[in-house]
This record gives C-alpha cells, sequence and structure tokens, in this order.
C-alpha cells in the first residue's frame, strides 16, 4: 500500500515507515490520517509544518479535545508526531523538535477479556465439521487458540506455510517479521485434513489457507463474524473477537507454568512489556480465587 498526505516532508516520513520500518498497512494508515489530520488543521490556520512549534502542537490537542478523542486517541495522535518530527528535524532539516518534551495523557490500563478453558471448549464445538464451512471454521478456531494468532496473521496464512511433518506453523507477524510457532496435535490433525480434503472444495482461487465460498481469502471481517456467530451458539457472555483467542493463549500457557520469555516468543512480541499485561490477569484472578475460596475472606 502507498499511502500520501499533502505534504513531501510527511510523504518522506510515510515512506521511511514503510521501506525501514516495514510497518503492517494498517498501521501505515493510521500514521497517514493522523498526520493528514494535523495537516488539515495547519491550512486552516495558514501554519507551515516546518514552523510549527509546542504552542502549535498544543492548540492542535485542543482542537482534538473540542472533537470529544478520549485519552487513547490524544495518545496515539502525539505519538504519530513525536515520531514525525524526530525524522523531520534529524532527516530532512527541521530546526527545532515541538515534540521533544510533549507529555502523553495516562491511559486507564485495561485487561483483555480472556475465555475459560470451558468456554474455549464450548466454542470449538460450535462447528458443524460434516461439511466444508464448519470444518474451515473449526480449523481456524483450532488456530487461533492453538497459536495465539492474530487475525491478520490467521488470513495472511498459505498452505506451505504449515510443515506437518514437524507440526510447525510459518507466522508472518507485524512489519512481515516471520516467526515459527509449534501447534498441538488435535490442531495439527484438523490443519492437515482441511488443507489434504476440504480446501479444494473451495475452488482456490488465492494461495491462502482460508477460503471463502468464491475461492478467495477470508477477510478478517468474515473470521470476526463466525467468532461472534459461534460465541452466540456456546452461550458465551462475554464481548469477545478474534483477539481473545490470543489472550487466553497466552493467559492458559502461563497459567500452565510456561515462562514469561517463551510466551512473549510464541506471540511474537518485540518487547516484553507488552507479554506482561497478561501477568496482571493471572494476579487478579489469584486474588479473586483468594477472595471467594479462603476461609478468611469469607468472612
Amino acid at each position: 500500500m502507498e499511502a500520501h498526505a499533502q505534504n513531501p516532508v510527511v510523504d518522506s516520513y510515510l515512506n521511511y515507515l514503510t521501506v525501514s520500518k516495514g510497518l503492517a498497512e494498517n498501521t501505515l494508515a493510521a500514521y497517514c490520517q493522523d498526520l493528514q489530520s494535523f495537516l488539515d488543521f495547519l491550512d486552516e490556520k495558514n501554519f507551515p509544518i516546518e514552523d510549527a512549534s509546542d504552542q502549535t502542537i498544543f492548540l492542535y490537542l485542543v482542537h482534538l479535545r473540542s472533537k470529544e478523542l478520549g485519552n487513547r486517541s490524544i495518545a496515539r495522535h502525539i505519538s504519530t508526531l513525536r515520531g514525525f518530527f524526530t525524522y523531520a528535524a534529524e532527516e530532512c532539516g527541521f530546526s527545532k523538535n515541538p515534540s521533544e518534551f510533549l507529555d502523553s495523557p495516562k491511559i486507564a490500563k485495561t485487561l483483555p477479556a480472556v475465555l475459560t478453558q470451558d468456554e474455549i471448549g464450548r466454542l470449538l464445538e460450535q462447528p458443524d465439521i460434516n461439511n466444508k464451512l464448519g470444518f474451515r471454521d473449526r480449523t481456524m478456531l483450532e488456530l487461533l487458540y492453538a497459536a495465539g494468532l492474530r487475525v491478520s496473521e490467521l488470513v495472511g496464512l498459505a498452505p506451505l506455510d504449515f510443515d506437518p511433518q514437524t507440526g510447525l506453523l510459518r507466522v508472518w507477524g507485524k512489519g512481515a517479521k516471520e516467526r515459527i510457532v509449534p501447534i498441538h496435535p488435535s490442531a495439527q490433525e484438523f490443519l492437515s485434513l482441511y488443507l489434504k480434503s476440504w480446501r479444494l472444495s473451495f475452488g482456490p482461487l488465492d494461495q491462502k489457507v482460508f477460503l471463502n465460498r468464491s475461492g478467495r481469502g477470508l477477510t478478517r471481517q468474515a473470521v470476526w463474524k463466525c467468532v461472534q456467530r459461534y460465541a452466540l451458539a456456546a452461550g458465551v457472555k462475554k464481548h469477545i473477537s478474534p483477539h481473545t483467542f490470543r489472550h487466553s493463549f497466552a493467559t492458559h500457557l502461563l497459567e500452565g507454568g510456561a515462562d514469561l520469555r517463551t510466551v512473549q516468543l510464541l506471540l511474537g512480541h518485540a518487547d516484553i512489556s507488552a507479554t506482561e499485561i497478561y501477568t496482571h490477569i493471572q494476579a487478579d484472578r489469584l486474588l479473586e480465587i483468594h477472595k471467594n475460596f479462603h476461609p478468611r475472606s469469607r468472612l
């Protein structure tokens, strides 16, 4: 994907993110949208981006607040501007970096929804594996939980990414980073049988593992709808998405005794701080168990 804005320096930065950083399309599109919003604001004020100061950014943040954006969205805009102005000062000759001392608003840490092992089991049993759509869906759900895949990683899988001899799955994560993930025998069996006996019945037109009725690769939205449908059928009351399987995968591994570094590698997190949120989930669960079951707590 080629992202463009209305300024050559911004375009240069977006090209840098594409070529040097290898950002995913959706991430790049978000950067482009945020920077275009800033450019539109400057155009209204008839103010060149090269002369932007910390006061300019302050006024822009007030403008964003007036649109009732929350702290999380504001923080994303600040992060985008900080990255852009750092690049512009180092690579494009901007005389100053007005974002250098910019503080991001505090964001309340929200813990992701996690399914219990019983809920996972009920969900996996919902697709009718006696027809091609049901078998495809069961295989997708198995992989989401067995490998902790992001939905973009799931729909991006190609048949050759699975090695049935070793049971290993090659996954292309954020920034086109490759990682190898083992999957358990049950998921291996479903994936092997799907690739061997069911995938061809979709009349493949794309080199993707999971296809729609027309033989094209499934979209993320289609997977999301599948998860919603089967969650409803399984009686799962929580608000979940395909990403909930990833959270559950990590949480259940840690509960089973896996170390944080291993879970980080399996998830493909570049920074272990992104994985540490699952230790908070564990701590909250332990506190809840202690509260509910310790005899002195019940007093």
